[in-house]
């Protein structure tokens, strides 16, 4: 005999959905996204500054080694400096980590797990929550500070509008990547936050700066490849961009960021469905 219809397991992907939906509302009016929103926001009034600062005084007065600044280039160099090298990772450590260390730590994680769903779609759904809660709280920051600074010294929005398409997307696909290694580390390591902190921080930058192997085993290595801006190479900021010169292909870094990321999300999910969770008293 078949099972009524209320006594049927739900399947993984409407598990994955209702957990998405419980989770997203969470996320999104949590004290963390509170801190973390302002932390986006920073670039905003950053740019807003500027903006204001250059209707005030003359462009010429805005040069480096002689040459003007312009607003695209200048845009450019926040979204690689803020963003890519800061914000995303921050980002992907505070969300990724908490999936599931946050439900340890508040003692819930029980009454997810006694549902009738697999263990692994709760993961996967909080971390699709967590993906489109970065998404919204990122992307419309780019957009504004876009807007504020591409302008400036007489760049055209329309010309620059390509490139605003590519750094949307590959700050999502940094978002991923980092959120799904994040995911792993907050299911596997006791505390993932330090743990976090400490590669995104410490060992990214630090290997970054050496040549060798050692880079392969970081996201910003293959995440700064899809950087579509062109840095200035007369001034101060080559020297800085002379460090990270070496970087993969295009495709190269696209494949290894996917394989990462569904690697990562892969074995965050194993974790979960092997692993005993052990409540502190």
């Amino acid at each position: 005999m078949m099972a009524p219809p209320s006594a049927r397991r739900p399947t993984y992907v409407s598990s994955v959905l209702r957990i998405f939906d419980l989770s997203l509302g969470e996320m999104l009016w949590s004290r963390r996204s509170v801190f973390l929103g302002l932390l986006v926001g920073g670039p905003v009034m950053l740019a807003l500054i500027s903006r204001i600062v250059w209707m005030m005084v003359p462009s010429e007065s805005f040069r480096i080694n002689g040459e003007s600044v312009s607003g695209a280039g200048t845009f450019g160099l926040m979204i690689w400096l803020l963003y890519v090298r800061f914000i995303v990772p921050i980002l992907g450590v505070f969300y990724g980590t908490a999936l599931i260390a946050d439900e340890v730590d508040d003692r819930t994680i029980t009454y997810l797990f006694t549902r009738p769903i697999p263990r692994g779609a709760v993961l996967a759904g909080k971390y699709l929550a967590y993906l489109a809660c970065t998404v919204l709280l990122i992307l419309p920051s780019v957009v504004i500070v876009f807007f504020l600074m591409v302008p400036m010294g007489g760049s055209g929005v329309a010309s620059a509008f390509p490139s605003l398409l590519g750094d949307l997307g590959m700050l999502a696909a940094g978002l991923a990547a980092y959120g799904a290694v994040f995911a792993w580390v907050g299911a596997r390591v006791r505390r993932p936050l330090v743990a976090g902190l400490v590669f995104v921080l410490g060992w990214e930058p630090g290997v970054l700066l050496f040549p060798g192997y050692l880079k392969r085993l970081t996201v910003a290595y293959y995440l700064q490849a899809l950087v579509p801006h062109a840095m200035p190479q007369d001034s101060a900021i080559s020297v800085l961009m002379q460090v990270f010169s070496d970087v993969p292909a295009v495709i190269v870094s696209l494949s290894a960021l996917l394989v990462l990321t569904l690697g990562a999300l892969w074995a965050a999910a194993r974790t979960v469905e092997s692993r005993e969770y052990v409540l502190e008293q």
